[in-house]
């Protein structure tokens, strides 16, 4: 019970001083709105011998793809944050006090969760005059998969920043390992327009499993195989990684 108060406390510090930048929040959602009304339409045109036969059709296959990009990036440039804080001296601070370490990095985990979740719901939102349409249970565990999602690369980028402890190659190493998985997921072109060798080798990458699966939650294909495997490999590999940054959170503050 200490563990989820504190992390409780520790996310809503987190989400205060959040909802106290709205400028930054609103410049994050440039990306992504603007992909979605400029780059969306592509897939008509593209993925009409596919079954997007509409522009409904194209939102269905590209929004989820947006979902899983958002969450990817979103969570992997999170380290960024934990160094600073590490720096100033914040983490320093909060070790003289009772609040778990464990809590400390979940709390502000979650933070970037509830960040992705509220830009998605934004972006449904966008998308709803454009002529997408999907049924709000399946919605909402697209949301679920996209919080658990955003967990794993949350704690990803936890992982990295305190194994290289400097924002330059914390850089490095996010950009050269997220590009080539968000391509391998299929997050702007769907995989079943590319090679063969390209489709065997996503399918090693976790996040194209969670890619397919919140496509066919969007489809209406709640009872799909794949729906359930994306979720299951997301929450196996969250709770690996987040075992993990928070051995190694805890070694850094000790």
């Amino acid at each position: 019970m200490k563990l989820v108060r504190d992390t409780w406390l520790i996310f809503g510090q987190e989400v205060g001083l959040m909802v106290r930048n709205p400028v930054m929040v609103a410049f994050s959602l440039a990306q992504p709105v603007t992909y979605l009304i400029l780059f969306a339409p592509f897939l008509k045109v593209v993925m009409v011998d596919r079954g997007a036969s509409s522009y409904a059709d194209a939102y269905r296959i590209y929004v989820p793809g947006l979902f899983v990009a958002m969450g990817l990036f979103g969570g992997l440039f999170a380290g960024y944050g934990l160094l600073s804080a590490l720096r100033a001296g914040i983490i320093d601070r909060c070790r003289v006090t009772p609040v778990s370490r464990t809590g400390l990095l979940l709390g502000r985990a979650l933070m970037h969760v509830c960040l992705n979740v509220v830009q998605a719901v934004i972006i449904t939102i966008v998308a709803l005059p454009f002529g997408l349409r999907v049924h709000l249970g399946n919605l909402l565990i697209s949301y679920a998969l996209l919080s658990v999602m955003v967990l794993l690369s949350t704690s990803i980028s936890y992982d990295i920043a305190l194994l290289v402890r400097n924002e330059n190659s914390l850089g490095v190493l996010v950009n050269t390992v997220g590009q080539p998985i968000s391509l391998l997921a299929g997050v702007l072109i769907p995989l079943v327009l590319a090679p063969l060798w390209i489709q065997q080798v996503a399918v090693w990458n976790p996040f194209s499993w969670a890619t397919n699966g919140m496509r066919a939650l969007f489809n209406g294909q709640l009872t799909e195989p794949v729906v359930w495997q994306g979720a299951l490999i997301m929450i196996v590999l969250a709770a690996i990684s987040l075992v993990w940054s928070s051995h190694l959170f805890n070694r850094e503050v000790s």
